[in-house]
């Protein structure tokens, strides 16, 4: 079973700064890397990413900034954007949820819910976990 979702950069920091293996962040990272969740992207996205995990103020090691955007251009698919008229809070977050348009039955997973238009697509990291652990039940 798998399930397609942009993951808005703030889930991706949650998850390697998390002390808990248990946390949902660091669950959905697990879910990434074995194949579970097929991250949707596109280069604007590969960007943010790379950007915001090299800041100093998360000390991240860059060799683990280059193994994560590898992982995610291997286990994901590069899509276009599918254009929306919604208003955002931040114009920088439209790219995230017009990728999530781009294909059918995918979600966006974010921990800043408020800053995107209400949708199901849409969901907290808890939320995305949840709904895989429902589908695999009524499978």
């Amino acid at each position: 079973m798998k399930v397609f979702a942009v993951i808005d950069t703030n889930v991706i920091v949650s998850a390697l700064l998390s002390p808990l293996q248990d946390s949902a962040t660091v669950i959905i990272r697990e879910k990434i890397e074995d194949g579970t969740v097929v991250p949707l992207f596109n280069d604007e996205i590969l960007n943010e990413y790379k950007t915001v995990l090299s800041r100093s103020k998360f000390g991240f090691p860059e060799c683990l900034v280059i193994e994560l955007l590898e992982t995610i251009r291997h286990q994901g698919l590069s899509m276009e954007r599918t254009k929306t008229n919604e208003s955002f809070i931040d114009i920088n977050d439209i790219v995230f949820y017009e990728v999530a348009l781009s294909k059918e039955g995918s979600y966006l997973v974010t921990g800043n819910i408020r800053h995107y238009p209400r949708s199901p697509i849409v969901v907290t990291p808890s939320q995305l976990l949840k709904i895989i652990s429902d589908s695999i039940e009524s499978s």
